[in-house]
């Protein structure tokens, strides 16, 4: 029998069908006969003890213009789901971690990928501090003394939001840049939270490589090449991806990091290397999984069905 499947996302009507992984998914859903349901997370509530969604049943189809219709909208309780995917777009603020806290209350009777337990607690750019052998040097911290020596000591460094997300507030700032004052007195002006930095790794002009790993194994890889004069690789400010194999230091890192993700049930993570450094681990909302079938036609969306599809089967085993 096929699966009451909801999807938490970002507006469905807005989503780029060659590009959003989710809508991927969405028809690989269809494809096994699921059946969707799709919300926002403004739409949902606890509500003496239930979770609530207020959503629409949809129908998608890779149709430019014409991608999705939608049924009557309705309040549901997410436990009448069999798997409820957690897709809403970063940033990664109290809203996010406020949501997860209401998923774990409906994790133990519903599939929720990824779990949201692990998701609040291995964010993107610090689950990799448990890997430093892994990583390149990096730096966390909202003290502009220590930026000043981690910058003298490695010289070109990138800083970033650490909780930021597709590209957005990175600097790539040399040892001469005078402007690491200003930039610290604008991140410290608009939020209270830290800033990373790392040692700046010349071979991104190369490319900036997504690997996709599926319940801990590597099933592809797509490299992202920064536009012309950009220091960020992200698709969302210009990246273009190309297609790329993985190397085996890449592999090396992937079964290194690979047992973690399992065991934290992070079913569908993208990890990004560059030049054999691993620098973030995504779990939040991955990508790249249309670019990947593209040029290596690898159907990433079925190998992480089937993975889903295994765990839901084994925690129903389980419960027998």
């Amino acid at each position: 029998m096929g699966l009451n499947v909801a999807l938490q996302m970002d507006p469905v009507e807005n989503v780029s069908i060659d590009g959003d992984s989710t809508f991927r998914l969405g028809l690989e859903a269809q494809e096994r006969g699921h059946r969707l349901f799709q919300y926002t997370v403004e739409n949902m509530s606890y509500v003496e003890g239930r979770i609530l969604a207020k959503g629409r049943p949809i129908t998608l189809r890779r149709e430019e213009g014409n991608h999705v219709t939608f049924g009557d909208e309705v309040e549901v309780e997410l436990t009448e789901f069999d798997v409820v995917w957690l897709r809403q777009d970063p940033p990664f603020d109290m809203s996010y971690i406020t949501n997860t806290h209401l998923l774990d209350r409906v994790s133990n009777e519903v599939l929720v990928v990824n779990d949201p337990f692990w998701v609040r607690n291995s964010p993107e750019k610090l689950l990799v501090l448990d890997f430093p052998d892994l990583t390149p040097p990096t730096l966390i911290t909202r003290d502009i003394a220590q930026i000043r020596k981690f910058r003298a000591k490695h010289g070109d460094i990138i800083v970033k939001p650490l909780y930021g997300n597709g590209g957005a507030g990175v600097f790539h700032l040399r040892p001469e840049d005078p402007n690491l004052s200003s930039l610290m007195e604008m991140f410290t002006a608009i939020s209270r939270e830290p800033v990373i930095a790392q040692k700046y790794l010349p071979a991104v002009v190369k490319g900036d490589k997504r690997v996709i790993l599926v319940d801990g194994e590597p099933v592809g890889a797509i490299n992202r090449v920064p536009a012309s004069g950009e220091a960020r690789s992200n698709m969302h400010v210009g990246g273009r991806p190309e297609k790329v194999g993985l190397t085996e230091r890449e592999r090396e890192i992937c079964a290194i990091i690979g047992p973690v993700l399992r065991e934290k049930g992070l079913l569908f993570t993208g990890i990004d290397v560059i030049d054999g450094w691993l620098t973030e681990i995504n779990v939040t909302s991955p990508t790249g999984i249309q670019e990947l079938e593209r040029f290596d036609g690898t159907n990433a969306a079925a190998l992480i069905w089937d993975a889903v599809e295994r765990r839901l089967a084994a925690r129903r085993s389980a419960a027998v």
